[in-house]
């Protein structure tokens, strides 16, 4: 159940840092940009964990899908992939849509996972971790939406 924890903090350190840094007088980045790499950091520790838990995270996509093991390689790169997108204002927009995209995308295996107890990042809880897992879905999507899409369709394009 720890997972969840993890990724809060990923997406909210560099934040503090960047604020702690404010207030002993360094030059410190935009709370935007900050926020923006805190995101980014969490796709990427989404996209390790496909490298490194490979077969538990096989585990929860149904068998009636061919190639597991493969498909949790390729979302793992598509999420180094996102990642990275979100670095580059050029890139930032798509990106962060195909952020919300995944993260819609995958839910349901999450609810797989769940309903299954598969023993990963806190689904051998049974159902009940969907009652931590969900807000922290609309916590990203939310983040990503507020963040990367938004200001993307209100201005066309950011400053940031």
């Amino acid at each position: 159940m720890k997972t969840p924890i993890i990724i809060l903090v990923i997406l909210i350190a560099p934040y503090l840092i960047n604020a702690c840094s404010r207030l002993i007088g360094f030059k410190n980045f935009p709370d935007c940009i900050v926020l923006m790499l805190g995101l980014s950091l969490a796709f990427a520790f989404f996209g390790v964990g496909h490298f490194v838990m490979t077969e538990p995270l096989s585990r929860m996509i149904p068998d009636i899908f061919p190639f597991r093991i493969e498909l949790v390689y390729l979302t793992g790169v598509l999420e180094f992939l996102l990642a990275f997108g979100l670095l580059f204002p050029q890139s930032r927009n798509l990106a962060g849509l195909g952020c919300i995209a995944v993260l819609v995308g995958f839910f349901p295996f999450n609810i797989y996972a769940a309903f299954q107890s598969i023993d990963v990042g806190g689904h051998a809880w049974g159902p009940v971790y969907l009652w931590v897992r969900t807000p922290l879905q609309i916590i990203l999507l939310a983040w990503c939406w507020f963040l990367v899409v938004k200001p993307h369709v209100r201005y066309k394009k950011t400053a940031y």
